[in-house]
């Protein structure tokens, strides 16, 4: 039956991107669609028990980085690429042995754990905790050029690992809840000139959304930051972003209203910049759910017709389908209980409780602050038509300091110290949940699924594990010093397929030999 569905895709041209190729990782998700699915199956659900360890490579890092590995590497032509804050390295991938090393003179901000790289022909690219984005030869690491992306003294930083597509260089930005409003921005590959920027909240009157917001001054301090990469239809050329809380975060009551484009799926054309249309996964949200999680793009069908889609597990504890052409939604679904909602309107949004909302004397919701997932990606297999995802059922009393009309503060929320992780396989069809794999306590590991039915991932217990992709069986793990820090990727090379893994401040890379 599954080889029936993936020939039936394949038969329909229904694949959103060219087939990923198995002997490179050129981008953060290995392609622009964002399934982090790799079509290597050397390693299988019947051999994976005999996966074991090539190299290892731990990094020494400087400036302003810290030595966690948070980034997912890149692999093109032998050379691994990957990042740290302020630090970029590459690494012979037969060996480990370290290439070349790279410092950026950074002058301070927020260091939060760099995403990773964009690369395209001979050049890569990364953003900095102080509000740059720079450009490195491949080759030898050596500097080609570097732009200011954001204001170091509003707080903003970046981190998130860049996307080339065409001639652009697509960078998001950061801001750790400050009164500032997010953005996008597209650069020049060659000189880094800034050819657009797109601002998530409206910023003047008579912009798109305003009406949303209770006024000018409101919308334009309005939060919506762009934190994750982005994903990339090339033939619609669209980009799809996922947009942050909307701020004041918990204290809500001064900005009433839907609070757009906030907490929203938001489709753009690549080389303008321009809306095409947006989804919002928590109108005027007051729990701090960011709405950044991964715009997962892949075609294939509904009620038996060819659909373009993009799905997406949302922090607030819901699942959506969409037509990535229009924005419709197919389907909108809670992947774990939540309690916050009164059902979906007519665009397939959640419809907010306001019973839910914070209160003074404190107000018992699920998902907690940290949400049904988070930032840690997830992954779409066409294989199974499974879209799978680490999610969590948790609790958090979320409270206020302040009742008035126009609070000052945050807010605030309390766990209640109750909370179930599970790694979910979702029907992509219906939303409905196919089988769960619980761990034991919560995992932050990204997902990495492959044509030899497999789902790598990190589990709690300090170690990377391989389940079965259509049952969710556990098949294989291997414990690590420090556990899962990035999201696992894979390659093959010379007749042999690696699987690498960050722990900590060392690069794991196991093999399965060719027979």
């Amino acid at each position: 039956m599954k080889r029936l569905f993936v020939l039936s895709l394949a038969a329909a041209g229904l694949y959103a991107q060219p087939p990923m190729p198995t002997d490179s990782w050129p981008t953060y998700n290995g392609d622009f669609s964002g399934r982090r699915f790799s079509p290597a199956a050397k390693i299988n659900a019947t051999n994976v028990k005999s996966l074991s360890l090539a190299w290892t490579w731990k990094l020494t890092a400087s400036g302003g980085s810290s030595s966690n590995i948070r980034s997912s590497p890149l692999m093109v032509d032998g050379v691994i690429y990957l990042s740290t804050e302020d630090n970029t390295f590459a690494v012979d991938a037969h060996t480990g042995r370290e290439l070349w090393h790279y410092i950026w003179p950074s002058s301070g901000g927020r260091h939060n754990g760099n995403k990773g790289l964009a690369l395209s022909g001979n050049f890569l690219y990364q953003e900095t905790g102080d509000c740059h984005l720079f450009s490195l030869n491949k080759e030898d690491g050596r500097l080609r050029w570097s732009k200011e992306i954001c204001d170091l003294d509003q707080f903003y930083f970046a981190s998130v690992a860049p996307v080339v597509v065409g001639n652009h260089v697509i960078a998001g930005v950061s801001g750790d809840d400050s009164d500032v409003g997010g953005y996008l921005e597209a650069h020049d590959p060659e000189t880094g000139d800034l050819q657009w920027r797109f601002y998530t909240v409206p910023q003047k009157k008579g912009d798109p959304g305003m009406d949303s917001w209770p006024n000018a001054d409101m919308a334009s301090h309005g939060g919506g930051m762009t934190w994750q990469p982005i994903t990339y239809d090339p033939e619609l050329k669209m980009i799809y972003v996922g947009t942050g809380n909307p701020q004041p975060v918990i204290a809500y009551a001064n900005r009433p209203g839907d609070n757009l484009y906030t907490c929203s799926i938001v489709a753009l054309n690549a080389d303008t910049g321009k809306l095409a249309w947006y989804f919002q996964n928590s109108p005027h949200d007051t729990h701090d759910w960011d709405g950044t999680e991964a715009a997962v793009l892949f075609d294939a069908p509904i009620n038996g017709q060819p659909r373009k889609l993009v799905a997406q597990a949302a922090r607030n504890g819901h699942f959506f389908v969409l037509d990535r052409v229009t924005g419709k939604a197919i389907v909108s679904t809670n992947y774990i209980k939540t309690n916050w909602t009164k059902g979906y309107d007519a665009k397939g949004q959640p419809i907010p409780n306001p019973e839910k909302d914070p209160s003074l004397a404190g107000t018992l919701v699920t998902p907690d602050a940290g949400g049904g997932t988070n930032w840690f990606p997830p992954t779409f297999s066409p294989q199974t038509g499974l879209f799978y995802v680490n999610a969590n059922q948790s609790y958090s009393v979320f409270y206020l300091y302040d009742g008035t009309d126009n609070p000052q503060g945050w807010g605030g929320n309390q766990m209640t110290g109750y909370s179930q992780s599970a790694l979910e396989a979702i029907d992509y069809q219906t939303g409905k949940v196919k089988w769960s794999h619980k761990w034991e306590s919560g995992s932050n590991s990204g997902l990495l699924s492959t044509a030899g039915n497999l789902i790598f991932t990190g589990a709690p217990v300090r170690s990377i594990e391989a389940l079965n992709a259509t049952t969710g069986d556990p098949l294989w793990h291997a414990r690590l010093a420090n556990g899962v820090s990035n999201t696992p990727t894979t390659w093959e090379m010379d007749g042999t397929q690696y699987l690498i893994v960050g722990s900590g401040d060392t690069l794991y890379a196991f093999a399965m030999m060719a027979k």
